[in-house]
Order: C-alpha cells, then sequence, then structure tokens
C-alpha cells in the first residue's frame, strides 16, 4: 500500500481542534493486569454515536494484517457511526488497538500494522507500549472489552476524536518464559476511559490513523 505524510500543520491543526486540555501525562505498570498505559490524560464527552453494529469483527479493507492470538481476545462492543467517516475511523481506531497487542505479541515496533494505523503521538505511544512489555518480558491474554464509544469531528472533516471506555478485567499479563499468567483481583483501576485522535490519510483509500491518545485510569463512568 503506497503511503504518504498527512501535512504536519494540517495533522496539528485539526487534533486541536478536537482536543480539550490535558490534565497532565503519566504512565500505569503494566506487570500483572495489562493495560495499553501512559497515555496523556483528558477529560471530557463527546456525542454519542447512533446505529449498533456486530461488535469484534475485524474488518481489513487496508490490506493489513491485524490479527492477534486467539487467546487475546480484543472485543468491540460499541454503536457505529451513521458518519462515513466516523463510522472508518472507528474502524482503524479498534485497527490501532490490535495492531498494538500485535506487536506486543511478535515482540516488535515494526510490525506493518503499526505502522499503517499511527502517525506522530499516536505510533510514538505505540512503541512506548510494546518496547514496555518487550522489556519486561511479557505479553497479554484474556478479554479485553471497549464498549460506550462515541465520534466526534473537526470541521474540515480530516478528524475525528474516537472516545470509548475499557474493561480490561479479566485481560492479564503473561510472562513470555514461564506462561504464567498475572492475575489480579477486580478493582476501579480496570477500568480506563480513552480518546483516540485519527487523522485521515491523504490518499483516498478511507485510511486513518491514531495521531494523539489520551486516558483517564481508573474512569468510575466505565464500571
Amino acid at each position: 500500500m503506497k503511503r504518504r505524510s498527512l501535512p504536519v500543520a494540517a495533522a496539528f491543526t485539526t487534533a486541536a481542534a478536537l482536543l480539550l486540555t490535558a490534565c497532565g501525562s503519566g504512565e500505569t505498570n503494566s506487570g500483572s493486569n495489562d493495560k495499553i498505559a501512559g497515555a496523556e490524560r483528558g477529560a471530557g464527552t463527546p456525542t454519542r454515536s447512533a446505529e449498533p453494529s456486530a461488535a469484534g469483527v475485524v474488518a481489513n479493507p487496508d490490506g493489513v494484517d491485524v490479527s492477534v492470538p486467539k487467546d487475546m481476545n480484543l472485543v468491540f462492543d460499541w454503536p457505529k457511526p451513521a458518519n462515513r467517516n466516523e463510522a472508518a475511523a472507528m474502524d482503524d481506531a479498534a485497527n490501532y488497538v490490535r495492531a498494538i497487542y500485535r506487536g506486543v505479541d511478535r515482540r516488535t515496533t515494526k510490525d506493518a500494522a503499526v505502522i499503517a494505523y499511527s502517525t506522530g503521538g499516536g505510533l510514538h505511544y505505540a512503541k512506548t507500549q510494546i518496547d514496555s512489555r518487550i522489556a519486561g518480558g511479557w505479553t497479554a491474554t484474556g478479554t479485553r472489552r471497549h464498549y460506550q464509544a462515541t465520534t466526534r469531528s473537526a470541521p474540515n472533516g480530516n478528524a475525528v476524536e474516537v472516545a470509548f471506555c475499557v474493561d480490561s478485567s479479566k485481560f492479564y499479563g503473561k510472562e513470555i518464559k514461564t506462561g504464567k499468567v498475572l492475575k489480579t483481583t477486580p478493582s476501579i483501576a480496570d477500568f480506563d476511559y480513552f480518546k483516540i485522535v485519527m487523522v485521515k490519510f491523504p490518499t483516498g483509500e478511507g485510511l486513518w490513523q491514531a495521531s494523539k491518545v489520551f486516558v483517564e485510569t481508573k474512569a468510575a463512568k466505565c464500571q
């Protein structure tokens, strides 16, 4: 697939139009309860999308392999927007999450899926998550549920914020060498609220890339 870089000024302008002021940044230990951690934190809730669709279906018109092992069950239980761009951005936000865990499984930040579905801050974030698990000797196993998704678009239509809750109460770290699953007691720490800014790749092929990632950890609104 041919790819060109999204113009820097355009990408940052559209992303800035969507994001609310960040409260700060921080990282979470990913040892026992395997979350995508270490993103910048934000606040605010966009408008809920409409029209339900099938959850957990891997639609891949971009021709990029985003498959993960069967014991990594990434469930996307969310409604699909009526707006075509928002629906495409939501699909590729799911592919971005899959790409990260594909990288975790393959022990590399250079997998084609990671490169395809992320750019700028989103690429940096993906690499940070994958590298932290490589360094710790962990992979992941179990079920990670994504739900209560909402979308909102920038005025020019070239960026979409996809926000959603994550339940990692049944998703765990697993030691590579021993195969030991690092289970934890369920708590509010299992719930996170994500906002991912997806920017449109300027090829007319319908590809959207994660350019920024914000997360609210211990999100009570997701329980």
